[in-house]
């Protein structure tokens, strides 16, 4: 400590004799930086702040399944490809297009190599997208116009979510075709299984069958009654007609359209085709329900992103700042000019020049 201590305080007499030197050199760069911060111009910086979405959470088929309502997503690889769409080229040209930078930039006519190069560094030096300690996405933006600051931080959070919702898009319309298939396919299957039951309620002639069942049951047993009454009191006329109209209430030849024959044999396959009815209404309603649900989730165009904070012009200047420009630069004199000074001395010592404690 004590070397290191006598080491430095020796540097004195030798900036001691060197201080016309050191101070207009110190002089000069403090004239220099001045001049330099004042013609600096003003940079702003305009700040968006976003969560990127689970995108499960806009697949129509699990919109479909559970809900539409939506997740953040503060996995890794969701952030990771939200930055990487917010720094890759596709999106820079489109957004340099779209606010014609090129001429902002001063680089040039589009369309020129070298100034397409030069823009499209200049941009990326001015965007700044990171991942901050609470999960979400800050993406920052630079440029002399705080104005045009704020919409190009904004237009890069629309494209970013465009591009992200693009990338499931097409898997998205898969399953809605999946979807639309399986209506059609129950719709056809419902209207096939209700012409057999109307077809089967003609052929056997049922159209209710629990009222049917009543009638034909309260039918059979007064006519029953009535003929064994009629036999019983001798009267073979009246009861040869009950006869025969308790064979047409019983047999299907019996030239009754509703009869116990054709309700037994009938009420099965009606009870089938009921049932499958039923079945198919269900799962139709429900089939159409998903269907349109999923078309609307898709025409609808959920955001991938949430937005926390848009960017906003911002009120103060981000950089440059012009005192520590000044005084860095005079600091950083002061450093070279004690090292020159220094090896001079050295050089003069080992030289072994006469003169050598005169002062410059």
């Amino acid at each position: 400590m004590s070397e290191s201590s006598y080491s430095l305080l020796g540097l004195w007499p030798i900036i001691n004799r060197w201080k016309k030197l050191v101070g207009a050199a110190l002089l000069l760069a403090l004239m220099v930086s001045v001049v330099v911060a004042l013609l600096l111009p003003n940079v702003y910086k305009s700040t968006a702040v976003f969560f990127p979405t689970n995108p499960q959470t806009t697949d129509p088929d699990r919109i479909a399944t559970e809900g539409s309502k939506l997740e953040l997503g503060g996995r890794t690889e969701d952030l990771d490809r939200v930055i990487t769409i917010g720094e890759s080229q596709p999106v820079a040209e489109l957004i340099i297009r779209r606010f014609r930078l090129h001429e902002h930039y001063r680089m040039g006519a589009a369309g020129d190599d070298a100034a397409d190069d030069a823009t499209l560094r200049e941009f990326s030096s001015n965007l700044d997208i990171v991942h901050n300690e609470r999960d979400a996405i800050e993406l920052t933006f630079h440029d002399e116009d705080k104005l045009l600051a704020a919409q190009i931080a904004n237009a890069l959070v629309q494209v970013i979510d465009s591009v992200n919702q693009q990338l499931t898009l097409d898997n998205r319309r898969n399953v809605l075709g999946l979807y639309q298939q399986r209506y059609q396919f129950l719709d056809k299957e419902f209207e096939t299984s209700r012409q057999k039951l109307i077809q089967a309620r003609r052929r056997y002639g049922i159209y209710g069958l629990e009222q049917q069942s009543r009638y034909l049951s309260r039918e059979i047993i007064e006519v029953e009654s009535k003929l064994h009454q009629a036999e019983g009191e001798g009267n073979s006329g009246k009861a040869a007609g009950l006869r025969r109209a308790l064979r047409g209430l019983t047999r299907s030849d019996g030239g009754n359209v509703i009869n116990l024959e054709d309700y037994t044999q009938g009420v099965d396959s009606l009870n089938l085709f009921t049932a499958r009815m039923a079945d198919l209404q269900e799962r139709l309603v429900k089939a159409r329900g998903d269907y349109e649900t999923a078309d609307v989730a898709l025409k609808g165009k959920l955001s991938s992103l949430y937005v926390v904070q848009k960017a906003y012009p911002a009120t103060k200047k981000s950089k440059p700042i012009r005192w520590l420009i000044v005084v860095g630069s005079v600091f950083l004199t002061l450093a070279f000019s004690v090292v020159v000074i220094t090896l001079l001395e050295l050089w003069r010592r080992t030289a072994g020049r006469p003169g050598y404690s005169a002062a410059p």
